[in-house]
């Protein structure tokens, strides 16, 4: 998804993922000449062609979320993010340090060990010579989806900041209290090396969820009217009216529903609200999201499509999901959203990349 965010603009050198499941999606899409499936604790800096002008690393979230056992960066999944740093650490050492860094995960790494996860984070890239600053970019601004993330970007300190990629103070819209709170922990030295990296707020409204949703879904049935009572049943009683509150409406009224766990009961929470909850993965207690129409004094439920999921994370009609509903749902929920991935793109790294074309094209040449 970070490879249909960025386009047709940018030439992708390398991809790499465990699954052998993404790997088989990503080949479909974009091919497999340049994509290496398997641990990236087993790729040598041999492994990585040229010198990149971005090196992304979406490492896993696990052990950062709060559906996680909580092992931060020492934990099996998140750990990864070392093996990513011992390739841009090995990249620096043959002169070819990524121009600029960008790593994604969830919001609980701001917070994760307390803090320190993060701090070790800040610390690699400023020790590795990268000016750093974080924020929390919500996919709402773009998508029906609440899908708040965190993106740490670093620039090579000795490339030209533009003027308008960055400001002296945080910006209420990407950096909430947890962001300015893992700033201010930082030491002098590591505050010295941060910036405040500040796109401009999309002023575009996002699309409707009414415009996402499958009238004849692909890999999904309605549920039986039994069913659906069964989810009502679970509800509680302020969910419930919810849904009493839209059935009389007449017009159609699409909700999502996610079942959690409450003091030791399975509940039903729905949201009319026109935006979906964050997708995740149906693992480490999360559910699959449900899909409730409500119209004409009629309910019907049923679980979001394939293609719904990948509407909602901004992939093209035409982007081949895989063919099992359990694959394709998962790599929905377990990737970046895809316009949030070019505004970051046209707002911030393309114009630093643009600053310093003369500079870049000496270094190449020396």
């Amino acid at each position: 998804m970070v490879r249909a965010g960025l386009g047709d603009a940018w030439r992708c050198l390398l991809a790499n993922d465990i699954s052998e499941k993404k790997g088989r999606a990503y080949a479909e899409n974009w091919g497999k000449d340049h994509l290496v499936v398997g641990d990236i604790f087993n790729m040598t800096v041999d492994d990585l062609p040229g010198r990149a002008d971005l090196a992304w690393g979406s490492f896993p979230c696990q052990d950062l979320s709060l559906a996680g056992m909580g092992a931060g960066l020492n934990g099996a999944r998140s750990g990864a993010f070392w093996g990513y740093w011992r390739l841009i650490q090995a990249l620096s050492v043959q002169g070819r340090k990524p121009r600029m860094v960008l790593l994604e995960n969830v919001y609980g790494a701001l917070t994760s060990h307390a803090g320190k996860d993060f701090d070790v984070i800040a610390a690699a890239l400023a020790d590795e010579g990268y000016l750093f600053g974080a924020m929390v970019i919500d996919a709402v601004h773009f998508l029906p989806q609440s899908r708040p993330r965190l993106f740490i970007l670093g620039v090579d300190v000795g490339m030209r900041l533009p003027d308008e990629v960055h400001s002296w103070i945080a910006h209420p819209a990407w950096h909430p209290d947890a962001v300015i709170r893992a700033h201010n922990r930082l030491s002098k030295e590591r505050q010295a090396m941060w910036r405040w990296w500040s796109p401009p707020v999309p002023d575009a409204l996002p699309p409707a969820l009414e415009s996402m949703i499958e009238h004849e879904p692909r890999g999904v049935v309605w549920h039986a009217a039994e069913e659906t009572g069964k989810i009502m049943d679970s509800m509680s009683e302020v969910n419930r009216r919810k849904v009493m509150a839209v059935l009389g409406k007449g017009e159609m009224n699409v909700g999502t529903v996610y079942r959690r766990t409450r003091n030791g009961v399975v509940r039903a929470e729905v949201r009319f609200d026109g935006v979906a909850g964050c997708l995740r993965t149906p693992s480490g207690g999360s559910s699959r999201q449900t899909i409730m129409v409500v119209e004409n004094g009629r309910i019907r439920t049923r679980l979001l499509s394939p293609r719904e999921a990948a509407r909602l994370m901004g992939l093209p009609d035409d982007y081949k999901l895989p063919v099992r509903y359990n694959d394709a749902y998962h790599l929905a929920g377990d990737g970046v959203a895809v316009p949030v991935v070019s505004h970051l793109a046209r707002t911030l790294l393309e114009p630093i990349l643009r600053a310093n074309s003369v500079t870049a094209h000496i270094r190449a040449a020396a």
